[in-house]
């Protein structure tokens, strides 16, 4: 399997959050329901910058449940982000004191989820029209832990109150050492085009460092997305699902102006394989192939084998045993499908 290379020394390139120095300039987004630990340490071992644990809420770590615990867990790149939504100022503050105690180094605000069943909670992008509300909540985390903390945000909460500039002065001024720029409103949820440009504004703003997000699909995406933004680096989502070497790929291309070859058919089934597998192990044989599927399905996809007719089975696989069988044929061999 091709292995990563070691980005090395990027000099003045390189990106500091606080006491962390970074490897590069590409970093995994958090992405609830996708951002397993899993894809966190394959895309760690491809040479993602940093990765961010799905989302975990306040909620969720006062309550303890199962299924927060299983967020909370650091594997992955180094360092591990955890990100947060939170309405409450106590609750967030001992949300970042158990992500740290879990072994998170680095804690990130989530103020730009545009979902509805967060901002129903005033929390995520809601957070955008109160930002007194936002800055005592920066402040709490800010003072809850040692570890860089950091805001994920939006341009605004629509078109008519872009507000991320002043959400990130204020943000610095609390002590945030890092902001994150989502380049939609939260009105517009993932419609459109993200719009690269209108983040040079946040990163005039301030003099921490500002990471670009939305639409970075590529290396040469990135690489436009820093020149019009001006962002000292770039946050990949949902591009990076069923390819998680991508947020690598981009880390070396801006680091290199040189592009990695692509896996081979055989090495993207053994990444989909030990995705799956890590899952199952993690989750229970059922709850962890049903959660893989929506990973197998774009792993499929980015292979080019969406027309499979064996894409389907794959995904409504109820069996580990047929979904690994169904892998092979897909990724390794795919030659075996035409003759059967």
């Amino acid at each position: 399997m091709r292995n990563a290379e070691n980005l090395g020394d990027q000099g003045d390139e390189q990106l500091r959050v606080g006491g962390l120095t970074l490897s590069g300039r590409a970093l995994l987004a958090p992405m609830a329901g996708v951002t397993d630990s899993a894809m966190r340490r394959i895309a760690g071992r491809f040479g993602a910058s940093a990765t961010f644990n799905e989302m975990i809420t306040a909620e969720g770590v006062a309550r303890d449940d199962k299924e927060t615990r299983l967020r909370l867990c650091g594997e992955g790149s180094r360092p591990s982000a955890v990100q947060i939504a939170a309405r409450d100022v106590e609750g967030v503050a001992f949300a970042a004191r158990r992500a740290v105690d879990s072994g998170a180094q680095w804690i990130d605000i989530n103020m730009g989820c545009p979902c509805k069943r967060v901002t129903g909670g005033l929390a995520g992008s809601a957070l955008m029209r109160d930002l007194d509300h936002a800055s005592r909540l920066v402040a709490a985390v800010v003072s809850a832990v040692t570890t860089p903390v950091s805001v994920k945000m939006r341009l605004g909460w629509d078109d008519s109150s872009r507000n991320a500039p002043e959400l990130a002065r204020r943000a610095q001024a609390e002590g945030v050492a890092l902001v994150t720029v989502h380049g939609r409103t939260r009105q517009q949820f993932y419609k459109g085009s993200a719009d690269w440009e209108a983040i040079a504004a946040i990163k005039a703003a301030v003099t921490i460092p500002v990471i670009a997000n939305g639409d970075c699909d590529s290396p040469q995406a990135a690489k436009e997305m820093l020149r019009l933004s001006g962002a000292d680096g770039v946050m990949v989502g949902r591009a990076a699902v069923g390819r998680p070497w991508l947020v690598g790929d981009i880390a070396h291309y801006l680091a290199t102006g040189k592009r990695r070859p692509q896996p081979s058919s055989a090495e993207r089934a053994a990444i989909a394989l030990e995705h799956m597998e890590s899952l199952l192990s993690a989750m229970g044989q059922g709850p962890g192939l049903r959660h893989a599927r929506k990973h197998l399905a774009a792993y499929v996809d980015h292979a080019g084998r969406a027309s499979s007719p064996l894409r389907n089975a794959l995904v409504t696989a109820e069996d580990p045993n047929e979904a690994r069988r169904l892998i092979e044929r897909l990724f390794a061999h795919p030659e075996r499908e035409a003759a059967a």
